[in-house]
């Protein structure tokens, strides 16, 4: 199947439908699944019918002990070394040096050899 052709509401569509499944086959009912996560039945259904919100959506996940595939939907993906680089830019350097200067200036008016 192309998920890159499908519009975003098709697969959200796709994601309730895929929640419905492991609902069904955890052997659960909407109003179980409300109890054991707080979530209104009506949110539930609304998740199933492709109109969750993305936190409904993980609690659902966490729920139906699903959200171990999380990596799956969305593998981690490090960051190159030449990314980081370019995302580093310039450091900037501490000014710290001015303030060095002036506190031997400060020590030396005061010390007038007097």
């Amino acid at each position: 199947m192309k998920y890159s052709q499908m519009s975003a509401p098709a697969l959200a569509e796709l994601i309730g439908e895929r929640i419905r499944q492991y609902r069904l086959n955890s052997n659960k009912s909407q109003e179980e699944l409300a109890d054991i996560t707080g979530v209104s039945r009506q949110k539930i259904a609304r998740a199933e019918n492709g109109k969750g919100s993305l936190e409904t959506i993980m609690s659902l996940l966490i729920a139906l002990d699903a959200v171990d595939h999380l990596d799956q939907f969305l593998p981690p993906v490090p960051i190159s070394p030449i990314q980081l680089a370019k995302l580093k830019g310039k450091e900037r350097q501490r000014a710290s040096s001015t303030r060095e200067k002036n506190e031997d200036q400060d020590s030396e008016e005061e010390n007038l050899g007097w």
